[in-house]
């Protein structure tokens, strides 16, 4: 997969990208990334990439031509069979889940733009955008956080990138319940003892257990999973 991220900010991403799981799916060869400088596509001497908005209003817009220039250079590098994805972080976007994740992550080549500011012109949604999303109610300075949360979200999904693909097929939002709880060594900490049950070596109870708790957590703290949870089923 190839994944391009244009951003007026390009020195904010390198690190996460190279860290951990991600940097070893590069490393692998399974992913690459590449990040454009959105000011080197800007327009006049001064790389100019936002303006005022027309009909007045605070703050500024980015501006359309700047990213569709990007988008021209992005095509020219693309080496994939199918057709890119472009994804615009936004929280007038629909929230990211498992599977939208899941979805990604079976393309060949996904670009993300980064807006800051009030936004950016709309033509650039409405001609080059195939997908807005937002990653919670709530708005952060730019759309790098988001392009990497929601990058993260995908490349742990493609085969290959995580060792045991069990651990990511079993993760929370993976199912129709949130993730039960987990522990490792020591048995006893400080007091805090590891429930019995997961140390008894009797899977069907272990299982058991491990739905309940995930049933208990869900239902705590997630009442919408758990609700669509009911209703699916009663049918």
């Amino acid at each position: 997969m190839q994944i391009f991220i244009v951003t007026p900010f390009p020195e904010f991403l390198n690190i996460y990208l190279n860290s951990s799981i991600l940097g070893r799916a590069q490393k692998k060869k399974i992913v690459q990334y590449n990040i454009l400088d959105l000011k080197h596509f800007g327009i006049g001497k001064h790389n100019q990439i936002d303006d005022q908005p027309f009909g007045g209003g605070p703050g500024m817009i980015m501006l359309a031509e700047p990213f569709f220039n990007a988008l021209d250079k992005i095509k020219n590098i693309y080496q994939g069979s199918n057709k890119m994805k472009i994804i615009l972080p936004s929280p007038k976007g629909k929230i990211l889940n498992q599977t939208t994740s899941k979805k990604l992550s079976s393309f060949d080549g996904l670009v993300f733009f980064c807006v800051h500011y009030k936004g950016v012109d709309e033509r650039v949604i409405d001609k080059l955008v195939d997908y807005e999303i937002s990653i919670g109610d709530y708005v952060v300075t730019g759309g790098e956080l988001p392009s990497l949360i929601i990058i993260d979200s995908i490349v742990r999904l493609i085969p290959g990138v995580i060792g045991d693909q069990d651990s990511a097929n079993f993760d929370s939002f993976s199912h129709d319940l949130l993730d039960h709880p987990h522990y490792s060594r020591p048995r006893n900490y400080k007091g805090m003892k590891v429930p019995d049950v997961l140390t008894s070596g009797n899977h069907a109870n272990i299982e058991s257990w491990r739905e309940k708790q995930r049933e208990i957590i869900t239902k705590n703290n997630r009442p919408d999973i758990w609700n669509n949870y009911k209703n699916k089923l009663s049918k």
